[in-house]
């Protein structure tokens, strides 16, 4: 396993497809780094595609979209699936059929071994959460086991954190006093 990359590291360049849509012809799109650039962005990974912890995350952080668009934040969501693979689990997921984000297909896991967080026996990524600033810089890192879900309002939290650019205590939330 590569090192995982750490906070004040640039992201890396990617080139991915993403599925966009259940409309025949519209499904699919390309995703690079310049999706990202100039904006906050969330990015997080799920091991497999029709699994069982992944889509209660997937569905979490689409209720939480509009948070995210609210501090004008993209989100991405990957795994080391195809595209086509993606396409058949939200066609076949009722949490999946109205997300709002493209889920990029990490195929050849160019991205994942990028960032350093394919798990050493499956080689699947690992739960893992970026929170990158508008220079592509990465502000926050998370990784969890492959059993247990994250937390997307910790995310949000800590986004709203990181955009104050000011110390903040412990349990800080949006509108308490920063130190």
């Amino acid at each position: 396993m590569n090192r995982v990359l750490n906070i004040g590291e640039q992201f890396p360049e990617f080139n991915l497809q993403g599925v966009v849509s259940l409309e025949q012809e519209k499904e699919f799109q390309s995703f690079s780094k310049e999706n990202i650039n100039g904006k906050w962005s969330v990015i997080f990974f799920w091991p497999f595609d029709f699994t069982f912890v992944c889509p209660t995350e997937i569905a979490e952080f689409n209720k939480e979209l509009e948070e995210f668009s609210l501090r004008d934040t993209v989100v991405f969501g990957a795994s080391g699936d195809s595209h086509f693979v993606h396409l058949a689990w939200r066609k076949n997921h009722a949490d999946l059929e109205k997300l709002k984000f493209p889920m990029l297909a990490d195929y050849k896991k160019e991205l994942s071994t990028a960032l350093g967080i394919l798990e050493r026996d499956t080689q699947a990524p690992l739960r893992a959460t970026f929170i990158v600033d508008p220079e592509g810089v990465i502000r926050f890192v998370s990784l969890h086991d492959l059993k247990v879900g994250r937390n997307v309002k910790e995310v949000i939290r800590t986004l709203d954190a990181l955009q104050t650019d000011e110390l903040c205590p412990c349990n800080w939330k949006k509108g308490d006093k920063t130190l």
